[in-house]
């Protein structure tokens, strides 16, 4: 199935917020998912098996460095143009 999802990250408590969400990107296209970067979110679209692999990378390895929070929709409903 084709998903896309909406998501945003939130580093906490770190000074710069700005490779933490660069690595998050990184990891969605090193799995070959299409990417979208937005300032408030990024939209992130591919096969479910590959998008949900991404998301727990992409968590987990945010995680490890430093307080994060990951908020995102998913559907199967809404393809990128």
């Amino acid at each position: 199935m084709f998903l896309t999802a909406q998501v945003s990250m939130y580093p906490l408590r770190q000074t710069h917020l700005s490779p933490v969400i660069s690595k998050a990107l990184g990891i969605f296209r090193e799995h070959g998912l299409e990417v979208t970067a937005g300032t408030m979110s990024s939209l992130v679209s591919g096969p479910d098996e590959a998008l949900f692999a991404a998301i727990k990378e992409a968590f987990q390895q945010t995680a490890s460095q430093g307080d994060i929070v990951m908020s995102l929709t998913l559907s199967n409903a809404c393809p990128i143009s």
